[in-house]
């Protein structure tokens, strides 16, 4: 244990950076300034002006630089993101995470104020997720409601994707809402959160329809036209084991960090991606119209 980024012994090679959010930009780039490659906690910064900071020193100083978005460590997310073909081309999807936070959450005041809704605190997990599964999102557009709390911050937020592919989302994020539907019921992920095993995400392509995170499987598999008079076959995935992501996450970063190569890791342009999405959400809830990532301030923090 040390008490400053100075005292660390002298054979450090890497860092794992789990600061508060604001402090995120000066502490990685001390730790750049150290030779260290770096896991930071998701989202990588609270600004786009400061991840792309952060990109463009990593990239010079030839750092290992990655985003710690850990679900998807999980081997159902893996699987996921190599079953979606079999479905044909994604058309649209739809997704719900409802967990209602207990009423004392609330009674810290930083709770309560701008910047600590769902938006801000737990979409940008739902973002790479989708990014890791279906591909990149090209607009956002969201309405909010603030309606059962009556908090400055929304507690209900209601989101339209574009899908550069061509698909379409929409998806419901509430932490005022009770429901079996998020991926921490879904997955048994959280200790804390009571498990339902329910899925929680619906995509539908061409050629069938896949749920997640059980991998349940709907489509024909015998060469005919797939269409609406000839019923969709289900098929269940195997049980997967269930892991410690942030373990995982640590074992695969560790790995990179002795030489190897992974693309299941979360990259730091993955996560600038992520927060540029967040970004483009939180300004669309202030705005009313569709955002594109590209048009978020580059000093915009979705405050």
């Amino acid at each position: 244990m040390v008490e400053s980024i100075d005292d660390v012994p002298a054979e450090t090679r890497a860092a794992i950076v789990a600061t508060p959010t604001p402090d995120h930009h000066g502490t990685v780039l001390a730790c750049f300034a150290k030779g260290w490659g770096v896991l930071v906690e998701k989202p990588s910064t609270d600004t786009l002006m400061h991840s792309r900071d952060l990109l463009n020193t990593a990239s010079q100083a030839d750092l290992p630089f990655y985003t710690g978005h850990h679900r998807r460590m999980h081997p159902f997310s893996i699987a996921a993101r190599e079953t979606i073909g079999c479905i044909g081309a994604p058309v649209g999807l739809q997704g719900m995470w409802a967990l209602r936070k207990h009423d004392s959450y609330y009674d810290v005041e930083w709770r309560r104020l701008p910047g600590a809704g769902p938006l801000l605190t737990n979409l940008s997990h739902e973002l790479d997720l989708l990014r890791f599964l279906v591909g990149e999102m090209t607009e956002v557009s969201a309405l909010v409601s603030s309606a059962q709390r009556g908090f400055q911050i929304e507690d209900t937020a209601a989101l339209s994707f574009r899908f550069a592919n061509g698909a379409l989302g929409s998806f419901l994020i509430s932490d005022a809402a009770a429901s079996p539907w998020s991926f921490e019921s879904g997955s048994f992920e959280n200790p804390a959160i009571a498990g339902s095993g329910q899925d929680y995400i619906r995509i539908a392509g061409t050629k069938g329809a896949l749920q997640f995170p059980s991998l349940t499987r709907w489509s024909r598999d015998d060469g005919s036209e797939v269409e609406w008079s000839k019923p969709l076959m289900r098929t269940d995935a195997p049980t997967f084991e269930r892991i410690d992501p942030l373990l995982a996450q640590i074992e695969r970063f560790a790995a990179v960090m002795a030489g190897g190569e992974d693309d299941i890791l979360c990259t730091g342009a993955d996560g600038h991606a992520a927060l540029a999405l967040t970004l483009a959400v939180a300004l669309s809830g202030k705005t009313g119209a569709p955002v594109r990532p590209d048009e978020v301030p580059e000093d915009f923090s979705g405050v």
